[in-house]
């Protein structure tokens, strides 16, 4: 299978370089540039390399840099903003504080004929974020393009397969971005764009069939999408030895615990226990208004969870959980810092009774994970579901989360994703909000005090930016006049205009 490596220097797209190469039929793996060495980058093979942006000036005592032996491997690279600059450093290059000529967002490129730029017009629109520039070139490189105000907004070694942009190519503002990412992976690799789902499927269930031969399995089953694409992955490499324990936390959405119920116990006939732990959860959760203790609280009641269903049931040498690659980003990953925590991977316990954990997804996006989990059989109305975090409501009740605030945010959030759905609404991802806000309202007269409701609705391709989505007035005006009437403790709904960054999807 050929791949291509991202080599992360801490910047804020590296996922997205990921994915947009694996849109071309070409594997990318991320991994941080102090994690791996040039003899092993040169040992796996890779047919390029990707160096990724990031926030630090590369003439910085402390900036990440990887040595300047891996542009002597003979294996393509690309350099994307601070990897361009990088790329020169390390090449003898001059960089410099961009000053007065620091370019933002949108920007007209001007472009020269080169392997990178076949095909793209002289003239394009392209997305910049540098405060600095590439003031001098390097021996052997030229100038492939520039901006009004940087002189070397792209440059190559052409002799040995080495470019650099300024600019992102990976972002949609960029507007032959895509282009340039093919001409890299096809023109410059000579990658031939051979990985499909169907042969992560293959490979990953002969993986497991092998790894966990005669072991016990024990999967974490949330009820999301992607612990359940997990789940039925893991049914296919190893059958009964896998047992799912669906913990009811009582915060989830309406009706989804036993739409999850019927799916895994009628479609696919796999072992699974139902844990209605409602009490449980709200009483580990009283009073904590902190979002990050929210989800450690969540994480770490989980795995006790199934530890004790595991003492019950004997023992599991292993569990399954459905953490996917952008849940492992935004927990912290290199020199990346953390935005939030997820349950899957920032919530675990010290101590455990496991052998190990297995997170068949953890090197697909979203979309991926969807895609695997449709080729697998299960039900498009469970795969394609609106996203849902693993703590579940909780991290959608901003404050103290109480049974009261679940039941009012689980009507609230059923009223609005009906009403997008039954419009034909496309947006991403949708979902309501309940705020530690009230408010007076007059209600028949009558003066009420209550919860204001945030409705959140993104269009997005890969969830690392989203943008708001802009529904229709009369579709949001019908969704805010029957949460007002249909829940008694709700008297306001706003809606939310903000895009990612500077925002997350979620709000906690």
């Amino acid at each position: 299978m050929e791949k291509v490596l991202v080599l992360d220097f801490g910047g804020q797209y590296d996922l997205l370089i990921a994915r947009r190469v694996r849109e071309n039929g070409v594997f990318a793996e991320v991994l941080s540039y102090d994690r791996i060495t040039p003899a092993e980058i040169k040992a796996a093979g890779y047919k390029g390399i990707i160096f990724t942006g990031g926030p630090n000036s590369v003439y910085g005592e402390s900036a990440p840099r990887c040595g300047r032996e891996v542009l002597e491997l003979d294996i393509p690279v690309l350099g994307i903003c601070y990897g361009h600059q990088l790329i020169a450093f390390l090449e003898g290059g001059s960089i410099k504080p961009a000053g007065n000529a620091s370019e933002y967002g949108k920007t007209t490129v001007f472009a020269q004929k080169c392997r990178l730029f076949e095909g793209i017009p002289e003239k394009s629109v392209c997305w910049m974020s540098h405060t600095d520039y590439v003031a001098e070139l390097p021996e052997g490189f030229a100038v492939t393009a520039f901006t009004e105000a940087c002189p070397c907004a792209a440059m190559a070694d052409e002799a040995r397969g080495i470019y650099g942009v300024q600019f992102h190519p990976e972002v949609t503002h960029t507007e032959y971005g895509k282009a340039v990412l093919r001409n890299f992976l096809f023109g410059v690799c000579g990658c031939t764009g051979d990985w499909r789902m169907d042969d992560f499927i293959e490979k990953t269930v002969e993986k497991y069939k092998k790894e966990l031969a005669g072991k016990r399995i024990l999967c974490a089953l949330s009820g999301g999408v992607d612990s359940s694409v997990a789940a039925v992955l893991m049914h296919r490499a190893v059958g009964d030895r896998l047992t799912c324990v669906f913990v009811d936390h009582g915060l989830l959405r309406k009706n989804e615990g036993d739409s999850v119920e019927r799916v895994f116990r009628g479609l696919f006939d796999m072992r699974l226990i139902r844990v209605n732990a409602e009490e449980r959860f709200l009483k580990k959760l009283a009073g904590v208004k902190e979002p990050e203790e929210k989800r450690k609280i969540i994480g770490e009641e989980f795995i006790r969870v199934f530890e004790e269903q595991g003492k019950v049931l004997g023992r599991f040498d292993y569990l399954v959980q459905g953490t996917i690659y952008p849940d492992v980003v935004e927990s912290g990953k290199g020199d990346a810092s953390t935005i939030k925590s997820h349950h899957n991977v920032g919530g675990l316990p010290s101590v455990m009774d496991f052998d190990g954990i297995v997170e068949p997804l953890r090197e697909l996006f979203k979309d991926e994970v969807r895609a695997v989990g449709l080729k697998l059989g299960i039900p498009r109305e469970l795969v394609m579901r609106q996203p849902f975090p693993g703590p579940g409501l909780a991290v959608r009740i901003i404050g103290d989360v109480t049974k009261e605030k679940a039941d009012t945010l689980r009507e609230a959030d059923a009223i609005f994703r009906e009403e997008l759905e039954a419009a034909g609404v496309g947006a991403s991802q949708y979902f309501a909000v309940l705020t530690d806000t009230k408010s007076v309202g007059v209600m028949g007269d009558a003066r009420t005090y209550g919860y204001t409701v945030a409705l959140r609705a993104v269009t997005t391709d890969d969830f690392m930016t989203a943008d708001w989505a802009r529904i229709p007035y009369d579709v949001l005006a019908k969704a805010s006049g029957r949460i007002t009437n249909e829940v008694k403790t709700v008297n306001r709904v706003v809606y939310d205009i903000t895009s990612k960054p500077p925002a997350t999807v979620e709000w906690e």
